[in-house]
């Protein structure tokens, strides 16, 4: 296992897919432990992808007590929850059946919905769930992201301008790439989290790690930044200080990251 901090990053760097899964999903559980170690429950938000899958099936045999934890997704598409691309259906199949998770404390996103009409519900749960005022940010305790080929995290993608929105909490979005509509957290949201844990495995984050993690600081270029990267990061309260962040790489993922291989 290999270690890497610049640029106002911290990676943890694993031999394969599955140790770099298996990192992560420790530091995920660690982070929960010690949140409801101080406080009556913890929340985490998920995202889809394709290398979570692992992730999910170590915390599902962990053994970790879920009773107390609450999940949300960064992200979803607006899909019905049986869906292949259902990013619900991802944690439900390799998580959530598994680790037998209360039914209850599953917050998800109904992507069968219309978009509008999923983003408003989501929103609405995430309000009343932290108990927000107007225009209040929720903080969570954990927030895992990814990252894709073009650098895009969350639902947030290249040139997006819902990348500018620090006010809202959730919005549908529109993937012309895709040709797909979805529902996102807003760069307010993961900017607040407490803990952000980034997984990223295989050849072809290569380059979009390279640009994310050493290139300039231009989130509208490269989301990924958002809330991982020191520069122009605001605390939960508005102020200057950061909030930890930690990315969980493979070698093939971490290939061209400066140091990387020492």
């Amino acid at each position: 296992m290999g270690h890497m901090g610049s640029f106002g990053v911290c990676a943890v760097i694993g031999e394969n897919a599955t140790v770099a899964a298996e990192s992560c999903a420790g530091q995920i559980m660690k982070s929960l432990k010690e949140a409801l170690a101080i406080q009556p429950r913890a929340t985490l938000a998920v995202s889809g992808g394709t290398s979570p899958k692992l992730m999910f099936a170590e915390m599902a045999k962990s053994g970790f007590d879920w009773s107390r934890v609450h999940l949300f997704w960064v992200d979803e598409r607006c899909v019905p929850p049986t869906d292949s691309q259902s990013n619900y259906k991802l944690a439900k199949e390799h998580f959530i059946d598994a680790a037998h998770f209360p039914p209850a404390n599953v917050h998800r996103v109904h992507g069968e919905l219309p978009p509008q009409e999923a983003a408003k519900l989501y929103d609405e749960d995430i309000r009343a769930f932290f108990q927000l005022a107007d225009g209040g940010v929720p903080q969570f305790d954990v927030i895992h992201r990814g990252i894709g080929p073009d650098a895009h995290t969350a639902s947030l993608f290249p040139g997006e301008p819902l990348i500018d929105d620090h006010k809202n909490r959730v919005a549908a979005v529109y993937v012309e790439k895709f040709h797909q509509w979805r529902v996102t957290l807003l760069p307010a949201v993961l900017e607040a989290a407490r803990l952000t844990v980034t997984l990223a495995t295989g050849d072809d984050k290569a380059e979009p790690l390279r640009n994310v993690m050493q290139g300039p600081y231009d989130p509208k270029k490269y989301p990924a930044q958002i809330a991982t990267r020191h520069e122009g990061r605001l605390g939960a309260k508005g102020g200057t200080e950061a909030a930890g962040t930690m990315w969980y790489l493979d070698k093939a993922a971490a290939r061209l990251i400066g140091e990387a291989g020492a």
